[in-house]
């Protein structure tokens, strides 16, 4: 059994010209919002695996609150450039192949589109659009993170902070 659980950035500021889309930050609401999901994720999910961020400042920042929440160091919150600049679900296989097989779950935080494509991809149910510090996993009844295919897995949960709080 594998896991994705698809987390999207908290809210970050707006699009200005004096910083780039790369250097955005999350906002104080943004960082609030965060950490209240993470402490939902963390009644969920006893361990969220291996963390894998979009190195855009504001996705760090938001998987650095939620690997706080777990008590994860900042050394164990690895970027991937993929994440911000190719994801897609063609590009997925290569940004889970790094993933060893003993791990039986992955968190990838990133942004929309793609997420929300991803995720809808992936799930024989599909997926609604991952709101800003939205959680989605989906569980995969597979062996190896390869065998990972389009409408292969099942939404164990989606977590909407517009829902829960």
């Amino acid at each position: 059994m594998k896991k994705i659980i698809f987390i999207r950035h908290g809210k970050a500021e707006d699009e200005s010209s004096e910083i780039s889309d790369f250097e955005r930050s999350l906002t104080l609401k943004g960082k609030v919002i965060s950490r209240l999901m993470a402490r939902k994720l963390v009644e969920k999910e006893k361990s969220p695996g291996i963390i894998l961020s979009s190195p855009a400042f504001r996705a760090i920042e938001t998987a650095l609150i939620f690997a706080g929440e777990y008590g994860i160091s900042a050394e164990n919150v690895f970027m991937n450039s993929s994440i911000y600049y190719k994801m897609s679900l063609q590009n997925l296989p290569a940004i889970l192949s790094g993933i060893n097989e003993d791990a039986e779950a992955v968190t990838l935080f990133g942004h929309n589109p793609s997420f929300s494509h991803i995720a809808n991809s992936l799930s024989k149910e599909g997926c609604d659009l991952i709101p800003k510090s939205g959680v989605v996993s989906i569980i995969f009844n597979i062996e190896t993170w390869s065998d990972i295919v389009r409408k292969s897995g099942k939404i164990e949960y989606f977590l909407n902070p517009e829902k829960l709080l």
